[in-house]
């Protein structure tokens, strides 16, 4: 069994798929290592295990909506295509999503996946409620304002099996997506903040070897003030539908050119029906301080040509703070450094070093479900409630059921289970 990219091989191939709780609380409470999967959109080991993998799919979870109280249940091997779905026909919303909406609820929440805009936590900041089954088989939900919250919503699978959450919601709204092309540097860097500011999500597309960025993508919510006028700063408005990759096909985007449509078919960047069944990508993502947005950027134009081979595109967001121990954007306003590379694993390691040390210089964190070369230590340096993570996990799971070497020795900071 392969991730989607097909650039990581489990360690096992015994897959289970329960169809009740019960079933899976069995298959936890009898398995000498378990890992839930997701939709395999990790491009690491976080996800691995030599025991026993489990598939939530089967459960059957309904989405169950409380308009009374602004919330949402849902199970956690639900996609936030199908989520979303339910959401709108019911005139609700989230306050944001992935760029992919084909992952799963859960594991973009374990791993404190985000979408991009400066008033945007990552998606686990909408969590209300964790349930799980825990290494000894028992069921339990863990709630906002609980001691443990913040050590549950981004656990990486830690911490139990996660079964399903609680969402907040809210009144559906309507977003227009609109790409400017070749804006150059020299403006971006000065008006930087106001540039990431000016939509309701915003994302730059650059290989940082020219003289500007190649594509701003703007997705502004209805209804708000507009913002800056990015042609003001020299970039031109597209006039064809774009993909952020050059020659890629265009059919698989949302819909661009100022046209309203419903907040589902425009945060995310790609289509719900265009379905990527497989990869040929690697994925890298750092978020560092937003302070330090235009330094970094700097930096990476620096070293562009230590990587330009192997890069297809670089996109740069924003996420705002959140409070979950080991999120990456854990307080602190941020700006992430995503990588999309072609899928030669070999090179891209040998790319990563000097990325790190460009970005490291400003305190990166490294997405959970992404690849880097961090180490325990330097983990511990920028994430600074790693080692209350590191107890928790020791609290509830003494074991070691729920942990894998990537766990154990990356974020553990202690020898790997085998």
């Amino acid at each position: 069994m392969q991730n989607w990219a097909a650039n990581v091989e489990y360690s096992t191939t015994d897959l289970r798929r329960p169809t009740s709780l019960d079933e899976l609380r069995d298959v936890v409470t009898g398995s000498r290592r378990v890992k839930a999967l997701g939709s395999r959109h990790s491009f690491n080991r976080v996800a691995d295990t030599d025991g026993t993998l489990v598939s939530l799919e089967a459960l059957g979870t309904p989405v169950e909506i409380d308009s009374a109280a602004g919330t949402v249940r849902v199970g956690a091997g639900t996609t936030h295509a199908a989520l979303a779905g339910e959401l709108q026909r019911r005139g609700l919303a989230l306050h944001n999503l992935a760029s992919l909406p084909h992952i799963s609820v859960a594991g973009a929440v374990q791993t404190g996946t985000h979408g991009s805009g400066v008033g945007n936590p990552a998606l686990s900041a909408g969590v209300r409620a964790v349930e799980l089954v825990r290494a000894d088989g028992s069921l339990e939900t863990v709630r906002r304002g609980d001691d443990a919250f913040g050590a549950s919503v981004v656990s990486l699978g830690a911490v139990g099996v996660v079964t399903a959450l609680e969402l907040d919601t809210v009144p559906t709204f309507d977003v227009e997506q609109t790409i400017h092309e070749h804006l150059p540097w020299a403006a971006a860097l000065e008006h930087l903040d106001a540039v990431l500011a000016s939509a309701y999500s915003l994302s730059f597309f650059t290989r940082y070897d020219g003289d500007g960025v190649d594509q701003v993508w703007s997705k502004h919510r209805v209804g708000d003030e507009v913002g800056l006028d990015l042609r003001e700063l020299g970039a031109v408005r597209a006039d064809a539908t774009t993909h952020m990759i050059p020659g890629a096909e265009t059919a698989a985007v949302t819909q661009q050119g100022g046209v309203a449509g419903p907040w589902l078919e425009r945060l995310p960047h790609f289509r719900f029906d265009f379905t990527p069944s497989a990869g040929e990508e690697i994925q890298s993502e750092f978020l560092i301080p937003a302070e330090h947005a235009a330094a970094a950027i700097e930096g990476l134009r620096g070293i562009a040509h230590t990587f330009a081979d192997v890069l297809m595109v670089s996109e740069i967001r924003t996420i705002a703070p959140d409070d979950a121990w080991i999120s990456p954007s854990s307080g602190r306003q941020s700006v992430a450094f995503h990588f999309t590379w072609h899928r030669r694993p070999d090179e891209v390691l040998a790319a990563l070093p000097e990325i790190e040390r460009v970005l490291g210089a400003f305190d990166a964190r490294a997405h959970w479900g992404k690849v880097s070369t961090a180490t325990h230590a330097e983990l511990r340096r920028v994430y600074p409630r790693l080692g209350d993570f590191a107890a928790h996990v020791e609290s509830v799971d003494p074991e070691g059921r729920f942990r894998n070497p990537f766990l154990s020795a990356s974020v553990l900071g202690e020898p790997a289970h085998v």
